[in-house]
């Protein structure tokens, strides 16, 4: 039960300003964070079906390859790599939200190494395949990156949006229902002072008269 106190009121009325104030960041924080969700959304889905398409094309090749060429050679033709590449994950902040940031370096930069073999005994169709690959390498990170970055931020736009509707629905009401309270209780008190204030004053006049009388009789 609050204590319906002029202390109280300036407490809750502090509270009250600062829940609004609260209110309103969380709310432009969600805004912006949709922002940058739908953007990331909309590249998400560009970038998907870019890397798709290029994939569908590689597995083609390489069924064609794989038609042509035999287990055996296809397995020597690919099991010892000549290039490799180191990946390093970062974090950039998109409005409080660490999200990766993929970098990767390969071994040297001879756009020949992604060949693991001779060409003699291998179809052109396997060459067309692992070059492919080797194209939407960046493409297949950056998408990794969105991908996550679209899970992180819409995580967040969740927990923002909870805590916008808790202040608007839940936190702010109430201080404005305990403050309307704690008026009307004050303002009852006053009343009631008041009245008190006048009667006293009454019996203090009634008082004075009936000495009055009493002197001139």
């Amino acid at each position: 039960m609050v204590n319906p106190t002029r202390m109280e009121l300036t407490r809750l009325k502090r509270r009250l300003v600062t829940a609004r104030r609260g209110h309103k960041l969380l709310k432009d924080k969600r805004d912006e964070l949709m922002k940058q969700f739908l953007g990331v959304v909309r590249e998400n889905r560009d970038l998907r079906s870019k890397v798709e398409d290029a994939l569908s094309r590689s597995n083609k090749s390489f069924s064609v390859a794989s038609a042509v060429m035999s287990p055996e050679m296809l397995d020597e033709a690919l099991l010892y790599p000549k290039q490799s590449v180191s990946l390093e994950l970062g974090f950039r902040n998109v409005m409080s939200v660490n999200v990766p940031l993929f970098t990767f370096h390969t071994k040297n930069d001879d756009p020949s190494e992604i060949y693991p073999y001779g060409f003699a005994q291998t179809s052109g169709e396997l060459d067309d395949a692992v070059f492919s690959l080797s194209k939407i390498l960046n493409d297949m990170l950056r998408l990794a990156e969105i991908e996550k970055s679209a899970q992180l931020l819409a995580q967040e736009i969740e927990k923002t949006r909870r805590r916008v509707n808790a202040l608007e629905y839940v936190m702010i009401p109430q201080l404005e229902e305990t403050i309307s309270y704690i008026m009307i209780r004050l303002q009852e008190s006053e009343r009631g002072n008041l009245t008190r204030l006048m009667k006293v004053k009454d019996i203090m006049l009634a008082q004075a008269q009936e000495g009055r009388k009493a002197e001139n009789a």
